[in-house]
C-alpha cells in the first residue's frame, strides 16, 4: 500500500498565524515552495497560505505585507491527511475539496506536504488524469 508518507515531500514548515506576509514570502523563497501551512500557538493547522493569497489578498488590495499577518488570510476549514493514509484517501481528500496542496500530519505534527508535483512523480497517468479532472472541473474557491 502506498501511503501519504510515501509520496509527500518532507521539510514542510509552519508559518505562525502572527507572522507577517513579507516574512511568509521570504520563507517561501528560502524553501522554494508556493504555500505554507498556517499554525496557531499550539501548532494546530489553521489554513494554508499561498503565494497567490499574498498577491491577491494583500498586495493587490493595496495593503502592506509587513503589516498583514498569515492568520488574517487564513480562511475556511483546513484540510490535512494522516501520514499513514492510503494514496486513494489522499486523492479523494484533494478531489472532494478541490485542493492542490495537502499537509501531512503524524501524531499531531506536520511531517510533510503533498502537492501536484508530488502526485506527478508518484502516480500513474490515469490516477493523475482523474485527479486533475476532479480538482479542475469547476472553479476552486482558492489556489490551495
Amino acid at each position: 500500500m502506498t501511503t501519504a508518507r510515501d509520496i509527500m515531500h518532507r521539510g514542510a514548515q509552519w508559518i505562525p498565524t502572527h507572522e507577517t506576509l513579507d516574512r511568509a514570502a521570504q520563507l517561501m523563497r528560502e524553501l522554494g515552495v508556493g504555500a505554507l501551512p498556517i499554525s496557531d500557538h499550539n501548532e494546530r493547522l489553521c489554513g494554508i497560505l499561498t503565494d497567490r493569497d499574498i498577491v491577491v489578498g494583500c498586495v493587490a488590495m493595496g495593503r502592506d505585507p509587513s503589516k498583514v499577518t498569515a492568520g488574517e488570510l487564513a480562511q475556511g476549514t483546513p484540510r490535512w491527511i494522516d501520514a499513514d493514509a492510503d494514496v486513494g484517501d489522499v486523492l479523494r481528500e484533494m478531489q472532494d475539496h478541490q485542493i492542490r496542496r495537502l499537509p501531512v500530519i503524524d501524531n499531531k505534527r506536520l511531517v510533510g506536504m503533498i502537492s501536484e508535483a508530488d502526485l506527478a512523480q508518484h502516480l500513474t497517468e490515469e490516477q493523475i488524469g482523474s485527479w486533475a479532472e476532479h480538482v479542475y472541473a469547476r472553479s476552486a474557491p482558492s489556489a490551495h
